[in-house]
């Protein structure tokens, strides 16, 4: 499956108008993380849809050009290599998860090719050394520590962790006991759970007999749905704590209201909370792509995504060329999109910092 920002916009096309600005996106789009993968696109081709209806940059449309990789590594390191060796990418955009990255960063190493805001907190995903790679998000371990930061504020010393056992879940644990040693709380338990989702019984047992004030949650996808039901199960009303990879809509559905009350970190604001510009100006392009998919974070963040690089192709003086591209975003400081602030810094460092703590309530939204 690939579908175009440009098509869907119905604005020019290679010989018929400007040449096109392609970026290629390796997401997604199916299988049991497709909802998270059509979320984000969708969410940035509102933007450049957006951006298109009022000339582009420079007069030159913006097509994203988005290829299904189930979230399969071999797929997407495939679809990866297709967009490298096609003179007509520009770059790629908004790949997601983590072990996509992982295998696709190789493919770039040395050369010009922009990774732009890879869908990954993991601090393998930022390599030091490739300044052809820019992310956006902050990282799983900053989230981790604004969980454990907020635990200890409000007087909960015993703190229990249920990871993933994957590289994704060993980084959340690694960096929550971290984070629990510097503010000086009591690690009662560390259970790993497989990506299956087994395991999910026994160490929901483990962590209910070690009797933690609350539990910090590294699971993604069904792992995630297994353990909270299994917790729930054991301990109702104990607090659970997770990360941002958390909010799909699969896993809201799936866990009902078993999901009340959990405690997630976002790294991007409310999407209902239009008092700020940014959020506002996301719902004017959402409408405008006439879909009937809901609102979300991943949605919220995927526009995001779409402005810092409609903000970075607008700096780029003259000519349009990958190396002015790289030079002109990194140029990019205390960039205020509307309340979400990015800056630049350094190759290895996140642009934005912002973290936020929601609750899931009654009716399965999040709130503040």
């Amino acid at each position: 499956m690939a579908i175009s920002a440009a098509g869907w916009s119905g604005l020019a096309r290679a010989g018929d108008g400007p040449e096109p600005i392609r970026l290629g996106q390796s997401i997604a789009l199916t299988g049991p993380l497709g909802d998270l993968g059509l979320a984000i696109h969708q969410g940035a081709h509102a933007c450049f849809q957006a951006v298109n209806a009022k000339g582009g940059i420079n007069g030159r449309p913006i097509e994203l050009v988005a290829k299904d990789d189930s979230y399969d590594v071999k797929k997407s390191v495939e679809i990866v290599k297709g967009f490298v060796a096609d003179p007509a990418i520009f770059g790629l955009f908004s790949c997601m998860g983590t072990p996509m990255i992982e295998a696709l960063l190789p493919l770039i190493k040395n050369s010009d090719m922009p990774c732009f805001t890879p869908m990954t907190g993991a601090t393998s995903a930022r390599p030091s050394d490739m300044r052809n790679v820019f992310n956006v998000r902050p990282t799983y371990p900053e989230e981790a520590a604004r969980l454990i930061q907020h635990l200890a504020t409000i007087g909960h010393e015993r703190v229990a962790i249920a990871y993933q056992n994957n590289s994704f879940g060993k980084e959340v644990a690694a960096s929550t006991e971290a984070a629990i040693k510097d503010y000086k709380l009591v690690p009662v338990t560390t259970a790993a759970i497989e990506n299956n989702g087994s395991g999910s019984k026994e160490a929901a047992a483990r962590i209910a007999a070690s009797e933690p004030d609350a539990v910090l949650i590294g699971l993604a996808s069904k792992p995630t749905i297994e353990f909270v039901k299994a917790i729930r199960a054991q301990r109702r009303g104990l607090p659970l704590y997770t990360l941002s990879v958390f909010g799909s809509a699969s896993i809201l559905k799936a866990l009902g209201d078993e999901a009340y009350g959990i405690a997630v970190s976002q790294v991007v604001p409310l999407p209902s909370q239009s008092v700020l510009p940014v959020v506002r100006d996301f719902h004017n392009a959402w409408k405008a792509t006439g879909t009937t998919m809901e609102p979300s974070h991943l949605a919220l963040e995927g526009y995001i995504n779409a402005r810092v690089m409609v903000e970075a192709l607008k700096r780029v003086g003259g000519l349009l060329r990958r190396a002015s591209f790289l030079e002109a975003t990194w140029g990019l400081k205390r960039l205020d999109l509307g309340g979400y602030e990015i800056s630049f810094e350094k190759p290895g460092r996140s642009a934005s910092k912002f973290i936020e703590l929601t609750l899931i309530g009654r009716s399965g939204k999040f709130i503040r």
